[in-house]
This record gives structure tokens, C-alpha cells and sequence, in this order.
């Protein structure tokens, strides 16, 4: 099995919402790979972010895949809404549907790769039945909601069993990932780091950026 390349893939969630064009852009010259984009609806997850019309509108600030996590309770309602904004990638929690499967089918209809999310209280297990289906698998190191939680150490183990699930394909961990958890991250078998504070919180966001892709501290 190869091994997949490290992406790094802030969360606009962390940036200066004034000037969101601009922190995107400076991101992007820092050298990163995607744009990690939080939605919430403030049910599924307990804060509200931002929609279609916000991502729409910073489709033509990004020159990177804008890659969209959808943290609310009916996502199968709203995929096509994003896909039209101009989402790349589409990722739901698979403990806000019924009928996976199916949704998979329609986000890759609509032109976009699908992704599935586990939260820190959700087994891999869950996900065992759908996993060639998918592209790729995001799990959740921090109970979504709010940026800057601490790590959960025992999602190492969750990583592990899903790098095993996956072969190659990427595997993406957000929450709590900085300088001194990205090199645990990587090592227990994630290729896609997604940080929002350690990142916007910087004095200098390529130099942040490339101490998460050689695994910070580690």
C-alpha cells in the first residue's frame, strides 16, 4: 500500500470572518492543500456557521478543493445546494442518516467526492458496511461545535482500524491538531489534517503549515 501524501486543509471556522477572501488566499500561498469548510445548523452540532451562499461566494477566492463538512440533521436535503456553491468534496456524519448509501450516490452524482464522519463516541464499526463506497473518512478528535478543543487522545486507536479500512484513500482528523498532536495523528495513519486555531493563531501561516506536514513535534 502506498503511502498517501500529507494534506493540510485549514478550517475557515478559525479565520477573521471579515475578510474571509483574504484568509483564504493567505492560506493557500502558505502552501496548503484544501479549504476545510464547517457548516452547522446549530442541531446537530450546538453552534451555526455559515451556508451555500457564504461558500458560493469564496469559490472564486479558492484555488484549492473547498472541502465541505456538513455538521447538520437532514444533510441529504441540502447536498445539491453546496454542490451548486461550488463544493469539491461533501462529508456528513453517518449519525445524521438513514440511508448512506444513497446519499453517497447523489453527492458523486452531483460531481462531488463523498466523505463519511465519525464522531469521537462513534464506532468504526458504523461505517464498515459503506467503506468502498466511500472516497474518504473524516473523524472527529474533538466533539464538533466549537474550534480550539483539546485532542482526544483515544481516537488514535479509531484512526488505526480506519487507515486499515481504507487502503490509500484519504483519511482526515479534525480537532485539536497542532504542532504537538499532528506527528501522533500521522503516524497512527491520517494523511489529512484539518486545524483551524493552530493555524489562524500563528504569527506566520506557512511556517504553521509545514510544522503540521512534517508532524510538528513528533
Amino acid at each position: 500500500m502506498a503511502t498517501p501524501k500529507i494534506k493540510i486543509a485549514p478550517s475557515i471556522l478559525a479565520s477573521d470572518f471579515s475578510k474571509l477572501g483574504e484568509e483564504i488566499g493567505l492560506v493557500i500561498e502558505g502552501g496548503v492543500d484544501m479549504i476545510h469548510v464547517d457548516v452547522m445548523d446549530g442541531h446537530f452540532a450546538p453552534n451555526i456557521s455559515i451556508g451555500p451562499a457564504v461558500i458560493a461566494s469564496l469559490r472564486s477566492h479558492s484555488t484549492v478543493p473547498l472541502d465541505v463538512h456538513l455538521m447538520i440533521t437532514d444533510p441529504e436535503e441540502f447536498v445539491e445546494d453546496f454542490a451548486n456553491a461550488g463544493a469539491d468534496n461533501i462529508s456528513f456524519h453517518i449519525e445524521a442518516v438513514r440511508h448512506p448509501l444513497r446519499l453517497i450516490e447523489k453527492i458523486k452524482t452531483l460531481g462531488c467526492t463523498a466523505g463519511v464522519v465519525l464522531n469521537p463516541g462513534t464506532s468504526q464499526d458504523e461505517i464498515e458496511y459503506i467503506v468502498e463506497a466511500i472516497d474518504m473518512v473524516l473523524i472527529m478528535t474533538v466533539n464538533p461545535g466549537f474550534g480550539g478543543q483539546a485532542f482526544i487522545p483515544e481516537m488514535l486507536e479509531k484512526i488505526k482500524y480506519v487507515r486499515a479500512m481504507l487502503g490509500d484513500r484519504d483519511l482526515e482528523v479534525d480537532g485539536g491538531i497542532d504542532d504537538k498532536t499532528a506527528g501522533d495523528v500521522i503516524e497512527a495513519g491520517a494523511n489529512v489534517l484539518v486545524a483551524g486555531s493552530y493555524i489562524y493563531n500563528s504569527d506566520s501561516y506557512m511556517e504553521a503549515i509545514d510544522q503540521l506536514r512534517v508532524g510538528g513535534e513528533a
